[in-house]
């Protein structure tokens, strides 16, 4: 947590000597608001922000139908708003620091209604599906599928599947749905369990951030629009999946690795490519929990646990903007301990007998000895 802290501190005096040096002896403008798009040079810009200049200008024309300029209850315009959501999705601090109190002059009661308005601006239909989407048609499916299969030698592959935790504050316990105990993981903290799907380019296509700590990942799996869509896809093209860890059930729409197989096996050689395949959902929670440092376990969200799935979804929008523009991840101190929240849960082995019963079992390991078959006898 220190650590953390510290990366703040050294932010503010990158930002303190950036300012100093703009204003030299006119101390005559020191109450006033400094622009960040003149003062910032691009990478220190980034550094605050998380996006470049022109990806802020992009944002704010996106915006500006969902967010209130100026009124008697906020002096703070559209651009202001903004730049403090984004500087706290970026670091999750609730303090305010000396770049916002020099940018937008805001207090801390300030910042939580930015970050609210700007949220749930970002969770409207109209932007969170133009940004946030699984492949629409299978001409985008083929697409992913061939780069999958281009990059790790797995065929039929559309997607990785995976859930990250993501830290909150302990809610209300009046709640008879969701009451607070149901919110604590196994690692004893406060959390949403958030299943993340993304693709080869570590783009997210599917989130759900709805569900409390406690909650399976396969039970989060079991209840989303994605499982829906992608099982009844497969029964009609059954070489096109999903791939997941030992926590998913093995289905024809979603694989998963084969346990402890022999080395020098074809299942072996199987389970290397599912593996670097799979990497890519680890990598993407890891992007996502870097670049916008709120997400982090000791970045606790304060805030209802369904405020806290729209900040959870606004930054996941915020990170396939920056993925589409190419914008660079900041480099910080301290990220060797980072917890990503990535809890791993294995389903325990089927039962031989029952197994027999299951018919999508018996389809998805039939598909997935096909695989072996066809792509991985060769390889020996």
């Amino acid at each position: 947590m220190e650590e953390l802290i510290g990366i703040q501190g050294i932010q503010n005096v990158e930002i303190a000597e950036i300012l100093n040096n703009r204003q030299g002896n006119r101390r005559a403008n020191l109450n006033r608001r400094q622009d960040p798009f003149e003062i910032l040079n691009e990478r220190m810009f980034i550094k605050v922000f998380r996006f470049s200049k022109q990806l802020v200008r992009d944002l704010l024309q996106i915006l500006d139908p969902y967010i209130q300029g100026p009124s008697r209850d906020s002096a703070l315009d559209k651009q202001a708003k903004v730049l403090v959501a984004l500087n706290f999705f970026g670091n999750g601090c609730y303090q305010t620091n000396i770049g916002l109190n020099e940018f937008c002059g805001v207090s801390q009661s300030s910042v939580s209604r930015c970050i609210k308005e700007i949220a749930n601006a970002l969770n409207e239909q109209a932007i969170f599906n133009t940004w946030i989407h699984f492949p629409r048609n299978r001409r985008e499916m083929d697409t992913i599928r061939l780069r999958f299969y281009d990059k790790y030698g797995l065929p039929g592959v559309i997607g990785a599947i995976d859930c990250t935790h993501v830290a909150i504050f302990p809610p209300s316990q009046n709640d008879e749905v969701y009451p607070e105990h149901i919110y604590v993981n196994r690692k004893n903290y406060h959390s949403l369990n958030v299943q993340l799907v993304c693709d080869d380019q570590l783009r997210i296509t599917n989130i759900n951030a709805r569900f409390p700590g406690s909650t399976h990942d396969a039970y989060i799996w079991s209840h989303s629009n994605v499982s829906e869509a992608v099982s009844n896809f497969n029964r009609q093209n059954p070489s096109y999946y999903l791939i997941g860890d030992s926590g998913y059930p093995l289905r024809p729409w979603l694989q998963t690795p084969i346990r402890d197989p022999p080395p020098g096996t074809p299942e072996y050689a199987y389970n290397t490519s599912f593996k670097r395949a799979r990497s890519t959902v680890e990598r993407c929670n890891g992007l996502l929990k870097m670049r916008f440092r709120c997400l982090l376990k000791h970045r606790v969200l304060h805030y209802a646990p369904s405020m806290c799935s729209k900040i959870i979804n606004s930054c996941a929008v915020l990170h396939n903007m920056c993925l589409a523009a190419n914008i660079p991840i900041p480099e910080e101190e301290g990220n060797e301990n980072v917890d990503f929240g990535i809890i791993q849960e294995d389903l325990e082995p089927a039962n031989p007998n029952r197994a027999r019963q299951n018919p999508d079992l018996v389809r998805g390991r039939n598909i997935q000895q096909q695989v072996i078959q066809n792509y991985f006898i060769s390889l020996l």
